[in-house]
């Protein structure tokens, strides 16, 4: 725990230790991030690449970082993956293991990890003039070294800035298919046999989004002979529809998913084993604020999606994933307890790293929440809406309780409402003084039906 501050008053600058690091949440040693990249699980690792300035502490020089972790919070920052070259610097895309070798590219016993990125020519002297492609390049060991296909680009520039290729394998067509942002509101879907030949298949609309797209099947209500595919836009827009290979039919309209103000460009990972079965999605935080640290910006807590069947509809759900136990340390619970109208707060705790699971009874309160480090998380019981820094979303209460989940890191606010149907998450920039946890009720009396109370552990020590 960062007490070091609160001691001496004076900011901290170990490594991983520093004043404003995310102490499990990912984010790297120094210089720039943002779009996590190329999510793929392969023999017991989870790989993150990421959006990378390695050589500045703003934005620039696209480079895909790169990380690995045996169980999605504790994290290890490997060499680059992927450098710029004469085709452009590197952009967002997925990758996928490429079991049956189709595009032949394994050398040894080890299966073949590819990754499938955009090649964004202009954006650097070399590549003046060229066009945004999408490219390939390939590992033999596991992720340690990286070869670039030597006919790059795999497909050429079809629209405006298209780019952030996210690929998947279609088993019942046997064939890979390619979800592409293309311009403006337009996506598109490809398919190829060995990820080096691509055709288009159909054109996606997603009024109101843009960029990063993920395409993923999910069963809904957990029934595996009920499935949805969803097709995902960079804010957390989405549709869910029908997919057989060649075309994606929307049966809904866009749907919103992420209501916070810090929360984008998610992927999800490819080739979890069916063993596991989750749909595991990390996104960036963009536009966090980390005075005088040798890093900018970090990646949200990984989370699991799932389909569930609503009053509205089926709608995606969210919550963090199970793995974030494994950094829990004292635990305090709270059950029947009344919160007076307009009165004190309860005090819930002392400190700066917590998971929070909460169910919260509004009773005749006018607004009931949680003040964390000063911050306030508010449901407002006519509005029927949940707030926190300056961000609103629309929240029901169901059988009469308010159910939240909240991450708290040094820097991010995580808030899961309603089973995590509603996602907010915010990054701040805490008054260092300010440790505090507490609920409290206005305008009427409320009550914590359950409350418990995770302190958290760094993953960095």
């Amino acid at each position: 725990m960062n007490f070091e501050f609160v001691r001496t008053g004076k900011p901290v600058d170990k490594l991983y230790g520093e004043t404003y690091r995310p102490q499990f949440h990912f984010s790297p040693a120094k210089n720039w991030t943002n779009d996590p990249n190329g999510l793929v699980y392969y023999e017991g690792e989870y790989h993150l690449f990421f959006q990378h300035n390695p050589f500045g502490i703003n934005w620039g020089n696209m480079t895909w970082g790169h990380a690995t972790s045996r169980d999605l919070v504790h994290w290890k920052e490997r060499a680059p993956a992927l450098h710029p070259d004469k085709l452009g610097t590197i952009f967002s895309g997925s990758a996928v293991v490429d079991f049956a070798d189709t595009a032949g590219f394994q050398k040894g016993d080890e299966k073949v990890i590819v990754c499938i990125y955009t090649s964004a020519g202009g954006t650097s002297p070399e590549s003046t003039g060229r066009p945004f492609t999408q490219s390939l390049a390939y590992s033999n060991d596991r992720g340690v070294t990286w070869t670039k296909y030597e006919k790059n680009p795999v497909l050429g520039h079809v629209a405006g800035s298209n780019r952030d290729p996210k690929v998947i394998w279609h088993e019942p067509t046997k064939k890979w298919v390619m979800a592409l942002y293309l311009d403006g509101n337009d996506y598109a879907l490809f398919g190829s046999k060995d990820l080096k030949e691509w055709t288009k298949l159909c054109d996606v609309a997603m009024p109101g989004t843009g960029e990063c797209p993920d395409f993923f099947e999910l069963p809904v209500d957990g029934d595996p002979g009920r499935k949805l595919w969803v097709f995902w836009g960079a804010n957390g827009n989405y549709r869910l529809g029908t997919f057989d290979g060649a075309t994606f039919k929307p049966k809904t309209d866009v749907i919103r998913s992420l209501w916070g103000a810090n929360d984008y460009a998610a992927q999800s990972y490819s080739d979890i084993p069916d063993s596991d079965g989750r749909r595991i999605q990390i996104s960036w935080m963009n536009g966090g604020r980390y005075p005088g640290m040798p890093f900018n910006q970090q990646m949200g807590f990984p989370r699991e999606l799932t389909l569930r069947t609503t009053p509205q509809g089926v709608r995606l759900f969210m919550m963090p994933v199970r793995e974030i136990e494994g950094i829990r340390s004292a635990k305090k619970d709270w059950k029947d307890t009344a919160l007076k109208a307009d009165g004190p707060a309860l005090p819930l705790g002392e400190g700066e790293l917590w998971d929070i699971e909460a169910e919260l009874d509004p009773g005749s309160a006018q607004e009931v929440g949680l003040r964390v480090r000063g911050l306030e998380i508010v449901y407002d019981t006519r509005a029927k809406t949940l707030a926190c820094l300056g961000k609103t979303a629309p929240l029901e209460a169901a059988d009469g309780r308010i159910s939240l989940r909240v991450l708290v890191d040094r820097t991010s606010i995580e808030i899961f409402a309603g089973g995590g149907l509603v996602a907010m998450c915010s990054c701040f920039l805490p008054d260092l003084l300010a440790r505090s946890l507490d609920a409290f009720a206005r305008g009427g009396e409320a009550r914590i039906a359950a409350l418990a109370l995770h302190e958290l552990k760094s993953a960095w020590d």
